[in-house]
Order: C-alpha cells, then sequence, then structure tokens
C-alpha cells in the first residue's frame, strides 16, 4: 500500500530508486525543469501583488494628502491663516483647564501638542513634508513596515484633527479608512 502511494506522488521514474536517466522522458523532464527553476516561482496563498499595489495605492493617497496639506496649510491654518491653528489650540488649551493633559489631547490629537507654537507655519510644512518623504518612499520601495504606516497614520491625524472646518467633510470617513 505504501508502495502504491510512494509511486502516485512521485511518479515511476523515482519509485523504483534508480537514477533519473532510465526514464525515457528524462531529458525533457530535466529540460522543463531547470526552466522553470530559473522562472520565478509564485506560491499560492502569499498575496504579494495585492499586498504591493494596497500598499502603493494607500501611499499615493496619503502623497496626495500630504502635498495638498503642504500647498494649503499655512493659508488656512498657518499664523496668518484664515482659522490660525495656534489659536485653536489655545482655546482647547483654555477649556480644558489651561494646561495640556490628557483631556486636551484627546479632545484634539495632535503631535502639535508637544512642539513650541511660536512657529507654527514651520511645523505644519514639516509634518506635510515628512508624511510626503514616507509616502513617497513606499511608492518606491513597495514595501513599510507597521510602524511607517503609524507615523503616517499620526502624522495625517495630526493635521486632520487641528484642521477645524476645512478638514471636517470626511473626518471621520478618513479616519477609518487610514
Amino acid at each position: 500500500m505504501a508502495a502504491e502511494v510512494r509511486s502516485r506522488r512521485v511518479g515511476p521514474a523515482q519509485s523504483s530508486g534508480g537514477p533519473r536517466d532510465h526514464h525515457p522522458l528524462g531529458q525533457a523532464t530535466e529540460s522543463s525543469r531547470q526552466k522553470q527553476e530559473s522562472a520565478v516561482r509564485l506560491q499560492p496563498g502569499t498575496f504579494w501583488l495585492t499586498r504591493i499595489v494596497l500598499l502603493r495605492s494607500i501611499a499615493f493617497i496619503y502623497f496626495v494628502a500630504f502635498s495638498v496639506a503642504y500647498q494649503q496649510n499655512k493659508q488656512l491654518l498657518g499664523e496668518k491663516g484664515l482659522l490660525p491653528g495656534k489659536l485653536y489650540l489655545q482655546k482647547i488649551q483654555q477649556y480644558t483647564g489651561g494646561r495640556i493633559g490628557l483631556k486636551a489631547i484627546s479632545y484634539a490629537p495632535t503631535i502639535l501638542w508637544f512642539l513650541d507654537w511660536s512657529d507654527m507655519d514651520v511645523h505644519l510644512d514639516t509634518i506635510a513634508l515628512l508624511g510626503m518623504g514616507l509616502s513617497v518612499f513606499i511608492l518606491i520601495a513597495g514595501c513599510a513596515n507597521m510602524i511607517i504606516m503609524f507615523v503616517l497614520w499620526i502624522l495625517y491625524h495630526s493635521l486632520v484633527n487641528i484642521g477645524q472646518i476645512w478638514y471636517s467633510f470626511g473626518k471621520w470617513m478618513e479616519f477609518q479608512t487610514f
């Protein structure tokens, strides 16, 4: 019984234990095997193409979002913007008791709480440029780890959470997407 199973799995040339040269199609089988081994093997269940396409698509969306933010943040949220981000953070700080604590951070989670607000334009540009740089890296490389994706998510939400009415459209939909 075991010999029959082995001959079914391996084939007649290897079941007898003899060399492959005695197989009538041995020469053709060897050349086709060499061609198969030289080609890149695709293993089922790896989803490599899906992963690359999905990562690059998300990176492209992030790149567009950060490039738009880079072009518009100073005019909308900058020091002389229509709704200054510094003033917004100061109002949140005042509302939550005058200090930057867990209540203020949970109200508007952004890394700008931990930065100096005296030059808000530079910080807004830096966040946008960092996001653009990371997203371009993912676009070129086609790969990313959890840390890079988490940093992109933090940078994006740091801008969206102080965006007030400019970024409020679709905020929760975008929050769930990214």
